[in-house]
């Protein structure tokens, strides 16, 4: 009923609306389909006007997810595809306003001359020359048999125009910025004369803050002043609680002896694996052999002196209680020296495209190089340089120098760390088939086989219950009272801030990723509105401190940066007012300080002895006449007075081409500022607020 009566109430409303619509319609068909369904629905924003649609952004964002493999976060993809996308835009609008295309024969060109292509054996005809059909065919071949491959060559071909646009606009603005044998002139000139000055400086300091009175209109009128300098994003304050779900004593000591408890059975075990699976274990069995400094510290020592079939523990390391069994003890070195010869096959890991052999057949030519080794050892390095595929030794005999127990894959490092020096076998691996040859072992010592139950230092099911009733009883408090401060304080609870928080973060300050509640963060809530979170470790209860909108940052978020360049500027005024004597000695004399001197000063070393840094004030010097005095001058710590004794020009050099080269190359590298330049040009509406804001 309570529907009906709304919509009763509403009738007339919507009567308007449809009636509109509908007398638009019969003026033009299309507005009908404007009006109900808005071009706006389907956008994420625009860059002048050219819009960035949604499908767009998602077929971009899911290509470049795919191209890391989901390796990054949904908000970090989300910022690199759209920087990527603005990026794209201005740089094809700059190429346009020009009267430039880059077309397909250009992408076509840096596809072929890319060296990974150009150089690649599958595209060389038999003369071992670079065959442009042969990429053609392979693009063909596979556009049919494996989309997969084919979605990433479209994906880098894209990639490769995007970059071809950049660089092609990037090519062209810097072509013009050289530079001229004045400018070079100058520039040394500048940066070399030496300057020796007096001077009187009266620190900010010396006036007391409690003279000076800033005002709230002050930073206000401050800001206005400055508009570009103060421009922000949306953003929320928030305050939060954290319950944290922890193990208490009684939790860890269960957890303990629950452990203990199956110390008899598990030294009884006769397969280890079964028994870690059997009780649950938090740690997977890990079957390699382990040399003391790579056993916890605080049994170390206790297990080093066991032997097999020893259980010790349980002990707490790394947030677990863990039982150690001794499952094998062996004599090993720590580090091995091994020469290999590699033989690949069809399908192993990083095998060149130009390997044809199967797996059979490489077996049989590792047996058969094995054969000739073993009789004729002085053959080994010989046939590495002809044989091996991995070219990074090959040239050294297959010498792989030496290396520790735990670099090598295991078949690999099972053969060389347990055979002895000049063992010579046949091993395989995901990288081939590896004839292999021990030719030094370094430190031989005790190394064990450990088998270790582990159990997670977790709360209780009862902990858990009793945090959560915690943090739901705070929050009814806060609903009742709508006063969330003090009802923390009456708990005795720690309230922390979360300042500055933005629409597209996912770090909350304090809590890590809780995209949760930066998304309620931005729904529809205002100040003072507070919820209950689940978090990996407990909950959180948190509320709504402040909401800045777009545009100019509020007088009381930048007060604190502002304040100091105001009191600074008042001090100033006050301070020249103490500097209307005629000259350095008198100025000196009134203010009861010294008069300065200052030597081989310059622009590229602006500091002034016991003044600090101070370019305002030295710029001034430079240009000043000499012996004559400059008074008032505001700086970065105080108010001077000075006088330029001398200035001293450095030696004029023969020509200035270098300066001229240094200039022109220092701005031929300034791209990116470049790109930024036109990016804040740029008319850029950012919509992706409304699409991961709010829930």
């Amino acid at each position: 009923m309570a529907v009906l009566s709304k919509i009763r109430e509403r009738s007339m409303f919507l009567i308007i609306i449809i009636g509109l619509a509908l007398f638009a319609f019969v003026l033009d068909p299309s507005t009908l389909g404007d009006l109900f369904n808005s071009s706006k629905i389907n956008e994420i924003g625009e860059v002048d006007g050219d819009v960035i649609s949604k499908q767009e952004f998602a077929t971009a964002l899911e290509a470049y997810k795919a191209q890391t493999g989901n390796s990054i976060s949904d908000m970090q993809a989300t910022k690199t595809v759209w920087d990527n996308i603005v990026r794209k835009k201005i740089y094809q609008a700059q190429l346009e306003k020009a009267g430039i295309i880059v077309g397909e024969n250009d992408v076509w060109s840096e596809v072929i001359n890319s060296p990974s292509v150009k150089d690649n054996p599958q595209f060389q005809n038999e003369a071992g020359l670079f065959d442009e059909q042969k990429v053609k065919q392979f693009l063909k071949d596979i556009e049919v048999s494996n989309k997969q491959l084919s979605d990433a060559w479209s994906n880098y071909i894209i990639q490769l125009k995007d970059n071809s646009e950049k660089n092609t606009y990037n090519n062209l603005v810097t072509a013009g910025l050289g530079a001229s044998l004045k400018e070079g002139e100058m520039t040394y000139l500048n940066n070399n004369t030496k300057m020796s000055a007096q001077f009187v400086y009266l620190p900010y300091s010396s006036v007391a803050d409690s003279l000076v009175k800033i005002t709230t209109s002050e930073i206000k009128s401050y800001i206005q002043a400055h508009a570009n300098e103060y421009q922000v994003d949306a953003s929320r304050d928030l305050a939060y609680v954290k319950f944290d779900a922890n193990a208490t004593p009684e939790d860890e000591a269960a957890i303990k002896n629950g452990l203990a408890s199956l110390s008899d059975d598990f030294k009884k075990a006769t397969s280890n694996l079964a028994f870690l699976t059997e009780n649950d274990s938090d740690l997977n069995l890990d079957d390699t052999f382990k040399f003391k400094n790579q056993v916890p510290v605080e049994v170390a020592e206790m297990i080093f002196n066991g032997k097999e079939g020893d259980v010790f523990g349980p002990y707490k390391e790394s947030g677990f209680f863990k039982m150690t069994k001794i499952t094998e003890v062996v004599q090993m070195p720590d580090s091995v020296k091994a020469s290999h010869i590699l033989i690949p096959f069809v399908g192993a890991q990083q095998v060149a495209q130009d390997v044809t052999r199967t797996e059979a057949e490489a077996k049989k030519l590792a047996d058969s190089v094995l054969v000739v080794v073993k009789r004729n050892k002085r053959k080994f390095n010989g046939l590495a340089k002809d044989l091996s595929s991995d070219k990074s030794n090959s040239n050294k005999g297959g010498d792989l120098g030496f290396f520790s127990y735990s670099r090598m894959t295991p078949a690999f490092r099972d053969f060389t760390f347990t055979n002895r020096k000049g063992a010579m076998g046949v091993v395989k691996t995901p990288f081939g088939f590896h004839v292999v040859k021990v030719d030094e072992r370094k430190n031989i010592q005790n190394a064990m086989k450990l088998a270790t139950i582990a159990k997670k230092i977790v709360p209780s099911e009862a902990t858990e219950n009793t945090v959560f009733e915690n943090a739901e009883k705070f929050a009814l408090e806060v609903s009742q009272s709508g006063k969330f401060y003090d009802a923390a304080k009456a708990n005795n609870y720690a309230t922390r801030p979360a300042i500055g928080v933005k629409v597209l973060d996912e770090n909350v300050p304090g809590l890590g990723n809780q995209r949760q509640i930066v998304s309620w963060a931005f729904g529809d809530v205002q100040v003072g509105d507070f919820q209950r979170f689940d978090t990996e470790n407990g909950h959180v209860v948190a509320v709504i401190t402040a909401k800045t909108q777009k545009g100019l940052a509020p007088a009381s978020k930048v007060a604190s940066s502002i304040r100091p360049i105001l009191l600074n500027e008042k001090k100033a005024a006050i301070l020249a007012e103490k500097m209307n004597a005629s000259s350095l000695n008198e100025i000196a004399k009134e203010n009861s300080v010294t008069v300065r001197t200052a030597d081989n000063i310059s622009l590229q070393s602006p500091s002034l002895s016991g003044a600090g840094f101070e370019p305002k004030v030295v710029g001034a010097m430079f240009y000043a006449k000499e012996n004559t005095l400059y008074s008032n001058i505001a700086g970065s710590n105080g108010v001077y007075a000075f006088v330029v004794v001398k200035k001293e020009a450095p030696t004029a050099l023969p020509n200035y081409d270098s300066e001229r080269k240094r200039i022109a190359d220092a701005r031929k590298r300034q791209t990116f500022k470049m790109y930024e330049a036109l990016k804040n040009a740029a008319e850029i509406e950012d919509n992706r607020g409304s699409l991961y804001g709010a829930n």
